[in-house]
């Protein structure tokens, strides 16, 4: 399946100052499972940072329109969406101390409230002294008083160039909210603090490995080694073009000898959807055996296949719709927040999302993040604890740390699903 921008609308931010420092609000041990999962948000906020000179920096962000109530005066149009982008910075996750906020009044007009486009809009981050810093990101709909939140971690030191970099669509000129996309796309490059300058760009091969059951005690490597190398030339306006990508990993850096760079993704056809035959196939390896997974891929129509395995599953084909929506559904969203240089479906955190849905809590930290299902400090709860990887083509390489203690969880929630027992969550 193939879904396009189908409009875009960028705003003009109206700031509006907030609190300054000395505020008690700590990110710690913020429950944000909200961020993985439906929850009671139904707004899918997408936020990216770009510093165009070090004392410089902007955040980005985009919303669908299809994800905000419209409201009209009375005697039909204009319908008119009205929202609230708010940042907060705070120097490290677990500080309660507020370096900074502020905010921008969104208004938006349509005569047709159905109508589906993209809000994309930008605020310009105030001077910090701070090289690096957390940087907390939501939008309230003031409409109807639903709210998402989004993380950033913002990073201007010397050792960190990755957000000098921001791929943009080069028939419009607006950002891109992702560093993944599909083969044969063309991407334009700004990086304005890096105009003229001669980059050095190795190639990495993609990685079609998966990730061990959570009871293992192995663990995924990191990403493969780089095949080719060649140059790009940053023109005078501090973009460069890149036209008809192929699957991989391409890394640019100023130095070969220097590891800070930029890295962008090139994955499957259909990624983030698991809409064709193969990439519905590929997914079930979690849940089937060796000797299942090769017999399915044999067949000769390989759709039938699959949804031939998901009815004996579930003995009903009104529940083995249930089960596909679900369990694709799953990867999808693991594809979106998880996807580093592979896709997110192959990484740890994306194999527990399918496997267990979405945990009951999630506390983030500087070097990872722990997910817990069930209640806290309770024995009967699972607990995954992700560790981040030093990983130089990705900052969103996280680890599972595998316990053998997990083998009885695992096996379980595999045969629920073989079952046709689909947790809700």
């Amino acid at each position: 399946m193939t879904r396009f921008r189908d409009h875009l609308h960028v705003l003009a931010p109206l700031l509006v100052l907030l609190a300054a420092c000395g505020s008690s609000t700590s990110v710690t041990r913020d429950n944000v499972a909200y961020m993985y999962g439906k929850g009671a948000d139904q707004l899918r906020l997408e936020a990216r940072i770009y510093h165009h000179a070090p004392e410089r920096s902007t955040l980005y962000y985009k919303l669908p329109t299809r994800d905000l109530l419209y409201k009209s005066d009375g005697g039909g149009g204009p319908y008119k969406a009205s929202l609230r982008i708010t940042y907060e910075a705070f120097p490290e996750w677990g500080s309660k101390v507020l370096l900074d906020s502020a905010s921008t009044l969104v208004q938006d007009k349509s005569d047709d409230p159905g109508l589906e486009k993209e809000l994309v809009g930008s605020i310009d981050l105030r001077r910090n002294e701070h090289k690096s810093f957390v940087l907390r990101v939501t939008v309230r709909d003031l409409n109807r008083e639903t709210q998402a939140t989004t993380f950033i971690r913002v990073d201007r030191r010397e050792t960190a160039i990755r957000q000098y970099f921001m791929p943009i669509d080069p028939r419009n000129g607006l950002p891109y909210f992702t560093d993944q996309f599909r083969p044969g796309t063309s991407v334009k490059v700004r990086c304005d603090a890096f105009a003229n300058a001669t980059l050095n760009v190795v190639r990495v091969p993609a990685d079609a490995a998966l990730p061990a059951p959570v009871f293992s005690n192995t663990t995924k490597k990191a990403s493969s080694s780089p095949d080719s190398t060649f140059r790009v030339t940053v023109d005078a306006d501090g973009t460069f073009l890149l036209s008809d990508l192929r699957t991989g990993t391409l890394r640019f850096q100023l130095d070969t000898l220097d590891d800070r760079g930029y890295s962008l993704f090139t994955l499957s056809d259909c990624y983030p959807y698991a809409a064709s035959a193969q990439d519905m196939l590929k997914p079930l390896r979690y849940i089937t055996s060796m000797q299942e997974y090769e017999r399915i891929t044999k067949q000769d129509d390989l759709r039938k296949a699959i949804e031939k395995f998901w009815m004996d599953c579930t003995g009903d084909r009104e529940k083995a719709r249930e089960a596909i929506r679900t369990y694709y559904g799953r990867v999808e969203s693991a594809n979106r927040h998880f996807t580093s240089s592979v896709e997110g479906w192959r990484t740890d955190r994306g194999l527990v999302l399918i496997i267990f849905g979405t945990p009951t809590s999630i506390h983030k930290a500087e070097n990872g993040e722990t997910w817990i299902y069930g209640e806290e400090n309770n024995l009967m709860s699972s607990s995954f604890t992700f560790v981040k990887r030093a990983d130089p083509y990705s900052d969103n390489d996280l680890v599972l740390e595998r316990d053998p203690m997990l083998k009885g969880a695992w096996y379980r929630n595999v045969e629920s699903w073989r079952n046709g027992r689909v947790y809700q969550n």
